[in-house]
This record gives structure tokens, sequence and C-alpha cells, in this order.
């Protein structure tokens, strides 16, 4: 395993990387990481939608889901794939002066609408198979339920659950780059991601598939209906500014802040 110093070093050299890559391919693969978390979204509401619906199983969905999600995090990992909350690492090329302001926003923002496209690509194609009618049709209408309670969270409860998300994403990046193998890459993926699931935190990119995918879904009265549900809630206005929005920014600041900055202060910073 390598010490915090050599990760951080290699943390900083991809994202000098990152910052000089073409347009053109970060878009592509950041769709492509868009793709990969919306399909673990989507087999992770598959294994859990049979317990989510029970106050008394509610914590076996959460553990479904923990277990399958994280595959998304290690296609992204493995293939190369370019996700945004992983680049809320780049800070810490930007701290040592190793990329400029301009380059770390010029990645994020072609990362983030990358990561759009993917995930909705994903839930539109998801949508058209007919999946959600899976279950005599209560996949469809948990993923409609899933989409109205994030869409109902406050603002700060948002912000809040995206700050605790990223930080295990980020940890989970800095974990992943200290193993010298894949088997200890998947390990530090796995518990890292899956805390974070079992904790029910707030994933932006996660949520560019799971919300979309919602309102999909809602359009069918069958799934909306088969568990009384109010749908009116689920429009693109509620979705970017009550949910996106908030989680985007707390996902920046738990990357960015609590490992990025914390970890360039600490074996960087402290050690000059």
């Amino acid at each position: 395993m390598r010490k915090a110093n050599e990760v951080l070093e290699i943390i900083e050299q991809s994202s000098v990387e990152k910052g000089t890559a073409r347009a053109g391919k970060l878009f592509l693969l950041a769709v492509l990481a868009g793709a990969y978390i919306a399909l673990g979204s989507q087999a992770s509401a598959v294994a859990s939608f049979h317990f989510a619906d029970d106050p008394e199983t509610y914590g076996l969905a959460k553990l479904a889901s923990a277990v399958v999600f994280p595959v998304g995090l290690m296609m992204v990992t493995f293939c190369g794939a370019e996700l945004f909350t992983g680049n809320c690492l780049m800070v810490t090329g930007l701290l040592d002066k190793k990329i400029t302001a301009s380059q770390l926003l010029r990645n994020w923002v072609i990362v983030y609408i990358g990561n759009f496209a993917g995930s909705l690509l994903i839930a539109a194609m998801i949508g058209y198979s007919g999946l959600w009618e899976s279950g005599d049709g209560l996949l469809g209408a948990m993923t409609v339920k899933t989409a109205i309670s994030k869409v109902s969270l406050p603002f700060g409860r948002a912000l809040v659950l995206g700050i605790l998300c990223n930080w295990l994403v980020c940890l989970a990046v800095w974990m992943a780059a200290a193993a010298k193998d894949a088997t200890g890459k998947i390990l530090a993926i796995f518990f890292c991601i899956g805390l974070f699931v079992l904790s029910g935190f707030e994933h932006s990119v996660a949520n560019m598939y799971f919300i979309p995918a919602g309102i999909m879904a809602s359009a069918n009265d069958a799934f909306v209906s088969l568990r009384g549900l109010d749908a009116s809630v689920l429009t693109v206005g509620n979705f970017l500014l009550r949910n996106l929005l908030p989680v985007t920014l707390g996902n920046m600041i738990g990357g960015a802040v609590f490992v990025g900055m914390s970890g360039w202060f600490a074996y960087k910073k402290q050690g000059n």
C-alpha cells in the first residue's frame, strides 16, 4: 500500500492530466462515467425495491443497494472514465500550482455536463425497455417514490447529505489510489461507496439518473396510483433547484475541502 504523501502525488499528477485533456475526450469519458453510475443506480434499485416499501425491511433495502451500487464507481475507476464527484480532488493540483483555476473549472463543467448526458441516456433506455414494470409495476412505483423523496429534501439537508456523500466517494478514490493491485482498489471502493449508499447520502451524478428516471416513470399513471403517490413535485425545476443544486454544492465541499484540501495541507503544506 502506498503512503499518503505518495497518494497525494498521484492525485496531483492525475489532476494535471485531467486539466490539460482535450475537451472532446473529456466529454466522451464523462458520458461513459454518467452511464456507469446510472447503471449502478438502476441495478441497486432492482436489488432493493422489494424491501424498500416496508419500513421494517428498510435497512435491508439500503443494504441491498449498498452491495450493488459500488460497481458503478468500479467501472469508472478501471475504465478511466471522468466522474465529476471524483474530480473534486483536482483541487490538490490547484493548491500545488500544477493546474490553473480555469483548467479546473473547464474540467468540472465539461465533465458535469457529460455525466448528466450519460445518466439521461441510461434513464431513457431503461424507461423504453419496460424494466420499470418489473414486480407488477412496483419497481416503477419505487422509482417515482425515490425521486419524490429526493426533490422534497430541504436545501440545507440536501447540502449536508451531499457533503457526507462525496467525503466518502473521494476517500474511495484516495484509498483506491493507495492500493497497488486491483483487489485492493475494489475493496476500497466497495466499502466506502457502500457506506454512503447504506447511510442514505446524496450523490449528484446518481441523482442525475434517479430523479429524471422518476420523472419519466411518473408519466405512467399505473406506477403513481400503485402506491397513491403525489407526483406533482416531480418537475424539472424542482429537480435542478431543490436537489441537484444543493447536492452538487455539497459534493464539491465534501470532496474538495474535506478530502482534497485537508489531504494537501496535512501531507504537503505541513510537510514542507
